[in-house]
């Protein structure tokens, strides 16, 4: 695709998550508040919108994704994001749970912050995990329904939340609650960056919410950027 100051953060991240490094490098928010152009974020963030461009242009020529995710079916896409985040997010909560209540017993004293990292992660284990069960029972079954009436060409009978934007709205509002926590953790801990005094275990719990936060990026990116976007262009289809 052509990159260019109204190019769309999302939209080059949903052709190449590769580009997503570059993003990253700059502290550019591309899954929750992905809808903004080069020109905006450059701006925001102090950068010239050319140098942004450039690297995003390299990255994008020189490394396209192996994974093609926008031309998968909604329904496979469902299963994948099932498969590898949501069970992922479960897997890792109460692990990254332990180490960090260990952490803040022994360490909270000189680092007071763990405290509130932990409390955070708290919060955030609950929310995600309250919010993954809606996608599981309600949204993700009503978008392969989604799916199949349009290549069957059966009408679909009106879902009881009148249009599938209702709740993927909400799931947009929390994402976006989610993005806000852990920019919260992040800063807490200098971007997860071990204090000189830190204990292997101390290192590996700021490893661990590290790639927790990654993958939490990666599976809002599928969702918001893709999934959410395609489902609400099929329903209007069918509409």
């Amino acid at each position: 695709m052509e990159i260019n100051n109204n190019s769309i953060v999302a939209d080059i991240v949903a052709n190449n998550y590769k580009t997503a490094t570059i993003f990253k490098l700059y502290g550019i928010d591309f899954c929750c508040n992905g809808n903004r152009t080069i020109q905006e974020v450059a701006t925001k963030k102090n950068i010239v919108p050319d140098t942004l461009i450039n690297k995003l242009i390299r990255i994008d020529r020189g490394s396209k994704s192996n994974i093609d995710y926008q031309n998968w079916s909604l329904d496979f896409l469902c299963d994948y994001i099932y498969q590898n985040h949501h069970t992922y997010v479960e897997k890792q909560i109460p692990e990254i749970l332990e180490y960090l209540t260990k952490i803040a017993k022994v360490h909270g004293d000189n680092h007071p912050e763990l405290h509130e990292v932990l409390q955070l992660f708290k919060e955030s284990a609950g929310e995600l995990t309250t919010h993954m069960k809606k996608e599981e029972l309600i949204l993700f079954p009503f978008i392969k329904k989604l799916v199949e009436a349009s290549n069957t060409n059966i009408p679909l009978p009106p879902p009881p939340f009148g249009t599938v934007e209702n709740p993927i709205n909400m799931m947009h509002t929390e994402h976006d609650n989610e993005g806000s926590r852990f920019r919260t953790i992040s800063k807490l801990t200098n971007n997860y960056t071990p204090p000189e005094d830190a204990c292997n275990t101390y290192k590996v719990a700021l490893a661990m919410l590290q790639e927790f936060e990654e993958d939490l990026h990666k599976h809002i990116h599928l969702e918001n950027n893709i999934l959410f976007k395609k489902a609400i262009n099929v329903e209007n289809q069918l509409n």
